[in-house]
């Protein structure tokens, strides 16, 4: 199994996680991100989706200009912007899991890891929020929480710098960390869960369950190396866990059925019963345009206004 696909849309422009990695700033490289998806997503008829017009209300100093209705000024002479259904100013929690195992990058050559690309999506995720005029905070944790920063209007710059400084930590707990995080969270938010959930599918629903329970909303981005979706090695060589530290010889082509198995069966135990709990799935390779998350976000948060 791979990662979906993603196919050119009109209007849109698709940078390579990779080529962003490089830029080694997490805000220009959410900043970039963002506008660039935002252009496309007005611009573009096909992507099946808008931010649905609301109402008007008056221009207040440091609105974005952008969003003035130019049209109603030349009727009214005064100022005044375009609120949208989008505009929630809901609490956005983000969730990022920095255990050893999101260290892991398959392709070497790219020098992306899986804790590269998720710094990158939560700081993208982050400021496309904000833009919203959301409140947005940030967990980090492995086996215990790392960094906490409350959802905030003006915590941004803090996310995005907690984010520049995550490191691969310990050996993840995820059960335990999530319970954890979930006490500390008092009021109704939109929870955002980047992990590769390298546990037991019945411990990812388990906690999921906790932070679902409380009435929040539950984004979660399943990211994976490439390598770990497709298993392309072909000699045999020792494989190390990154988790437990041990060392195993494999034989690739003895294994590689199996694997395909259970690796399509994990993942689709995850999506069938996060799915089941209400809780929106995204599963995301490391090669996977950021663009796209934001739109599986953009969906994703949509489909959860209209249920409620």
């Amino acid at each position: 199994m791979t990662a979906p696909m993603v196919q050119p849309l009109p209007g849109t422009r698709f940078l390579d996680p990779a080529v962003l990695a490089r830029i080694g700033n997490l805000e220009l490289v959410a900043r970039v991100v963002v506008e660039g998806f935002l252009t496309g997503l007005h611009r573009s008829p096909h992507l099946g989706m808008s931010v649905d017009f609301a109402e008007h209300r008056p221009y207040m100093p440091g609105d974005d200009t952008r969003r003035i209705d130019w049209r109603l000024w030349a009727r009214t002479d005064r100022y005044y912007v375009k609120e949208f259904e989008a505009d929630t100013n809901a609490n956005v929690v983000f969730i990022l899991d920095v255990s050893k195992s999101m260290s892991f990058a398959g392709d070497t050559q790219r020098g992306i890891s899986k804790l590269d690309y998720a710094r990158m999506l939560v700081a993208c995720l982050a400021q496309f929020s904000r833009q919203q005029r959301d409140r947005v905070g940030l967990v980090t944790f492995d086996a215990d929480i790392r960094e906490s920063i409350p959802p905030s209007a003006r915590h941004l710059p803090l996310v995005l710098h907690a984010l520049e400084r995550a490191e691969g930590g310990g050996k993840g707990d995820l059960v335990t960390a999530l319970r954890r995080i979930a006490d500390g969270i008092r009021r109704r938010s939109i929870i955002v869960l980047v992990s590769d959930l390298y546990e037991d599918p019945a411990q990812v629903i388990d906690a999921a369950a906790v932070l679902r329970g409380r009435g929040n909303d539950l984004v979660v981005f399943h990211v994976l190396d490439r390598t770990e979706l497709e298993f392309p090695f072909d000699e045999a060589a020792t494989f190390e866990d990154l988790e437990s530290g041990d060392r195993i010889p494999v034989i690739p082509e003895q294994l590689k059925e199996r694997y395909a198995t259970l690796i399509n069966a994990h993942v689709e135990a995850l999506r069938r019963r996060l799915g089941e709990q209400g809780a929106e799935y995204v599963l995301l390779d490391t090669s996977v345009p950021l663009d796209w998350a934001l739109f599986e976000f953009l969906a994703g948060r949509q489909r959860m206004a209209r249920v409620r």
